[in-house]
């Protein structure tokens, strides 16, 4: 591979990721209805992906199953009653329940996992605030970055090549070390103890998992990204796969252990 070739991407893949990080940035800070409202997009405009992606001969089909979930995720923000969570599995028993579609049981699951990560990331913005927020988003992209260029400068053994060709173990454990350095960072600002350097690496993991199955899903529906909404890097879901394990990982951390206050 020439080095045009491998580093094709990393322009549009810059813009548009500076961009949405800029975007991105700007509404986590405000958290509130503001953050709420970018959970609900992008949540309505990953469903509508994957419906797409796992039934393309009935598009159409895709974007109300969207437009409901976007109403779920909205009326559960707005109304911030805990009785009405399972409603974010209304998309996923759709999927179970539509007679003949294909792929019932890789919606069900994915569209369940979309929705309660989208939830739980306000819902983990809201309680333990801004900081623990960032260094999980923070761990995702450093995860992302050190793969992305310790794989292609390093390259060498595939980590997973039947679901995920390009992805080798050089940049899958530069992730791990990168999210222990965010981390170690984070120690400064907050109570957490050295259990926050393992902590990170497992999270860097689950966002590496994230990815691996949508890969996987990708690659079930015969296609190489789950839209082209975003230059350089295909879809919503292309970009937000990691954070979706991520987050699914600290809903369940959260609910087992304490999260340390921050210290400022």
């Amino acid at each position: 591979m020439n080095t045009a070739s491998k580093w094709g991407d990393l322009a549009p893949r810059l813009i548009s990721g500076v961009a949405m990080a800029a975007g991105g940035l700007c509404l986590i800070w405000l958290g509130g209805p503001w953050f709420s409202t970018l959970a609900v997009v992008a949540g309505a405009l990953m469903i509508w992906e994957l419906g797409a992606m796992t039934d393309r001969a009935r598009p159409d089909e895709a974007v109300v199953v969207a437009a409901g979930a976007a109403m779920i995720l909205g009326v559960i923000f707005v109304t911030r009653d805990p009785y009405l969570v399972p409603l974010l599995l209304l998309p996923s028993l759709y999927g179970l329940v539509r007679p003949k579609r294909p792929m019932r049981a890789i919606f069900a699951v994915y569209a369940a996992m979309i929705m309660v990560a989208c939830y739980g990331l306000v819902a983990f913005r809201e309680t333990f605030g801004l900081l623990w927020l960032l260094w999980l988003i923070l761990v995702v992209v450093v995860t992302d970055v050190a793969g992305y260029f310790a794989g292609r400068i390093l390259g060498g053994p595939k980590f997973w090549p039947r679901v995920s060709p390009k992805k080798t173990w050089s940049g899958t454990v530069a992730g791990w070390l990168a999210a222990a350095l965010i981390g170690a960072a984070f120690l400064r600002f907050s109570t957490a103890g050295n259990d926050l350097l393992w902590i990170s690496a497992l999270l860097a993991l689950a966002s590496q998992m994230g990815d691996i199955a949508e890969s996987a899903i990708k690659r079930r529906c015969g296609v190489k990204d789950s839209s082209n909404l975003i230059p350089g890097h295909g879809g919503l879901m292309d970009r937000f796969d990691g954070l979706l394990g991520a987050a699914l990982f600290m809903l369940l951390v959260a609910q087992l252990t304490d999260v340390p206050s921050v210290r400022f």
